[in-house]
């Protein structure tokens, strides 16, 4: 039993292979080309990254709705100072008032007023620094203010955001790796509950009691990763049996035990948000997650940020190099073989219609050995077959297919009548 597992990951590496390498390594090549496009991409979006944050400073929460109301003023400024009419008017009296009114003079070629519309809303990158707190919290007193936090099963910590894993891990015994460990995920449950980033007590004292001091976290459609706190690791073990002996023995999986995982957000953690800045129907500044940003929640600085950004680009840099000279080696190594397999197997068919030509020639000239041939039309080599080949560049046909191929690929290859050098023929056919 073991020696037909082993003989099946065999098997299967060596299809592996075969796949990698087929086309002289073209598949492998084309592999890595998306491989090296891929991190190009992902270079290129850390250094947009990286260079946005370097020219976003960290906002206070307290002042995000100015930032907000901005927009919409500078909007309602716009609309109140309608363009002026350019085009010339002339005064025309008006007998009914003592006054002049001034009018165009051909009211066809006035250009009409355009309509003013909201410019399109930019996004606005922020970046804010606070501590995790449910919405309660901050806008409730007494014991309403943790009525929205989560308590996870295994700590009696609080959190906004809970993450369990449940996952069974097994044991297989590998003939390349030895015993090696697999994980199969059990159940994974997820809990959030709507959350802000808020501003120490300390702040809140000197900000007016209308300002907002929190600033809502908005997770929807955020595929970015989460810093949680891992809580809650153990690893429940599953009590052997005597069948665990033989799926050991027979190198089959076995069950290890259960492990048992919590990460949560907690309360008062202390993190920064990287995203897009919006309204609330309230009024009140909400942070969303940005695309063209690898991150949006971390518990880094803004200048720890820059640093492992910084590094990340780097490696990402070199990674793309590393990559990208992989793939054109061998992108370029097997271009080079198919070309070279091509040429001969075009060379090889090539000779073949030659040679199947010369045989044809052959039978024919063999059949024009019974033939009568007129003196003139012997060949001035062999005096037996027919005249058929032409001399380049010369042009005398004096020779028969077999005495002509015989004199071109000579040590000397020159004409029989002129002397001159060949350096092809050509088979003339009688009409």
């Amino acid at each position: 039993m073991v020696c037909r597992m082993a003989g099946h990951e065999d098997e299967l590496c060596a299809a592996l292979m075969r796949l990698a390498l087929a086309g002289d390594g073209l598949v492998m090549g084309v592999g890595m080309t998306v491989l090296a496009f891929r991190t190009w991409i992902k270079f290129w979006s850390h250094s947009k990254a990286l260079k946005d944050i370097k020219d976003t400073p960290v906002t206070r929460i307290a002042d995000l709705r100015t930032l907000v109301e901005e927009p919409d003023v500078q909007a309602k400024e716009k609309i109140r100072t309608p363009e002026k009419i350019s085009p010339p008017h002339q005064d025309i009296e008006v007998f009914a008032t003592r006054s002049k009114v001034k009018m165009p003079s051909r009211p066809w070629m006035v250009e009409r007023l355009p309509i003013p519309s909201l410019e399109t809303k930019q996004e606005k990158l922020v970046i804010v620094r606070g501590r995790v707190q449910t919405k309660a919290f901050v806008e409730s007193e007494g014991d309403q203010r943790d009525a929205e936090a989560l308590i996870p099963l295994n700590v009696p910590e609080k959190a906004v955001f809970v993450e369990r894993t449940q996952t069974y891990v097994l044991t297989e015994m590998s003939n390349f790796l030895g015993w090696i460990t697999q994980k199969d995920l059990v159940k994974f449950t997820r809990q959030v509950v709507p959350f802000v980033l808020a501003e120490t007590e300390a702040h809140w004292s000197f900000r007016p009691s209308d300002m907002a001091v929190y600033v809502h976290i908005n997770l929807d459609e955020s595929q970015h990763p989460i810093p949680l706190v891992t809580v809650h690791h153990q690893l429940h073990p599953v009590p052997a049996s005597s069948y665990t002996l033989f799926q050991a023995m027979f190198g089959r999986r076995y069950p290890v035990g259960l492990l048992d995982e919590e990460k949560i957000l907690p309360l008062g953690a202390e993190i920064t948000a990287v995203g897009v800045l919006h309204t609330a129907p309230d009024g009140t500044p909400v942070v969303k997650s940005s695309k063209r940003l690898p991150i949006f929640l971390t518990e880094f600085t803004r200048e720890q940020l820059l640093v492992e950004l910084a590094s990340s680009t780097k490696v990402l840099f070199w990674m793309g190099v590393a990559v990208s000279t992989v793939a054109a080696g061998v992108l370029g190594y097997s271009l080079v073989k198919n070309w070279t397999r091509w040429k001969q197997r075009q060379q090889q068919r090539q000779s073949q219609n030659n040679s199947e030509n010369r045989q044809n020639s052959t039978i024919e000239d063999e059949a024009e050995n019974f033939e009568d041939i007129p003196d003139g039309e012997l060949c001035v080599v062999c005096l037996l077959r027919r005249r058929r080949a032409a001399f380049i560049y010369c042009g005398h046909r004096v020779c028969c297919m077999g005495c002509a191929e015989r004199v071109e690929h000579g040590a000397n290859p020159r004409c029989p009548v002129c002397r001159q050098s060949v350096t092809g023929i050509v088979r003339v056919y009688d009409s």
